[in-house]
């Protein structure tokens, strides 16, 4: 009977003999957002990333990439020469008998459902799976819908360049350099340096984006700036306005993510079971989406609505689903007229902790 010492000798000469390519198969791993030890100081700022963490690797042909699921983002790899799946899309469906709290038919009945894509959603779903990639077939994580959720594991059999991408983000992307088995690559402890550098770059960047300076009768609806960097928050935070007054809601020019800007009756965040609860609720998760919360709440053709406390039915207004993106049908802004005095709070409905206090007198 051989000795450990026997076996394990045998075992490394076995290894010895193996091709190259075999011999040094591994694992590397790339965060879908901040990596869990930094997310406290981002959060400390009110900040995330719209980011893969490190946003360029390198491995052997036949390695592998785990991709973990560290915050709301997903991973997409086109075949070659496609493009990444929409977030979202019309269903096929046609949206009517729509009505507002007035019983009054919203301006959007007639047009397209808009829901998630379907190749985004279970079953559809790479979780906890190993996948294959060489360019020839698409391959995508899907949506983080769930807790705990496993790594998705792509393994590379194709040399190149590859450029992967955040359905939910657009413009959210990153590059795995895929070489032959006897190159040269960054060794995981020269990754875990280039990650450390990124974050370091990011929390200096959230730092420089917590006071926008604001002009004139605009608020603007988060503040990003380069890297993926994001600030959650409305800018201003409270404001008083006249009677009358044309209020411009805006995404902020170097966003890669979705806000609305949306009041009504209800506090999203702390009361799903309100109007503009419910409305949340259908978007963080609980599909199908309400129509009210993905399209403006009035015609944009027939200009700045007017916003009283009894508009709809129950003061409700929103600009619908807003983003920066130049490949987005979505309008990066919206405006309203407040004609009433009162108070009124704005939320994003896809991030409910942000909010906005006008007051209009």
């Amino acid at each position: 009977m051989l000795s450990p010492v026997h076996r394990a000798a045998l075992a490394a000469g076995a290894l010895a003999l193996l091709p190259a390519g075999l011999a040094q198969a591994a694992t590397k791993t790339v965060d879908m957002g901040v990596p869990t030890a930094n997310q406290k100081a981002f959060q400390n700022l009110g900040a995330d990333v719209n980011a893969f963490f490190p946003s360029t690797i390198t491995i052997h042909k036949g390695d592998k990439i785990k991709f973990v699921p560290t915050g709301f983002h997903s991973v997409d790899f086109p075949k070659k020469g496609d493009i990444p799946t929409p977030l979202a899309g019309p269903s096929g469906q046609t949206i009517a008998n729509d009505l507002d709290a007035a019983g009054n038919p919203y301006w959007f009945n007639g047009q397209p459902n808009i829901e998630f894509s379907a190749a985004l959603v279970p079953p559809n779903l790479n979780y906890g799976k190993t996948v294959t990639f060489s360019g020839k077939a698409s391959v995508r994580s899907g949506l983080p819908l769930g807790n705990k959720l496993k790594p998705m594991t792509v393994k590379f059999t194709k040399t190149g360049t590859f450029t992967y991408f955040c359905n939910i983000h657009a413009g959210m992307k990153a590059k795995v350099h895929v070489v032959a088995a006897k190159a040269k690559a960054p060794s995981a402890k020269a990754d875990k340096k280039t990650v450390k550098k990124q974050v370091s770059t990011a929390l200096r960047t959230a730092k420089q984006l917590q006071n926008p300076t604001i002009s004139g009768n605009n608020v603007q609806v988060g503040n990003s700036g380069r890297g993926g960097v994001e600030i959650f928050a409305f800018f201003p935070a409270a404001k008083t306005v006249p009677v009358g007054t044309t209020l411009t809601f805006a995404m902020s020019p170097k966003s890669l993510d979705v806000h609305t800007a949306t009041t009504g009756p209800g506090n999203p965040e702390a009361d799903p079971t309100s109007f503009l609860g419910k409305m949340a609720n259908s978007i963080g998760g609980q599909p199908p989406f309400d129509q009210a919360a993905v399209y403006p709440s009035d015609s944009p053709a027939a200009g700045p609505a007017s916003l009283t406390p009894t508009s709809h039915g129950n003061g409700f207004w929103g600009t619908g689903f807003m983003d920066r993106s130049a490949n987005s049908p979505l309008p990066p802004s919206g405006q309203v007229t407040i004609s009433a005095p009162g108070t009124y709070t704005f939320y994003c409905l896809i991030h409910p902790f942000m909010k906005t206090v006008i007051t209009a007198s």
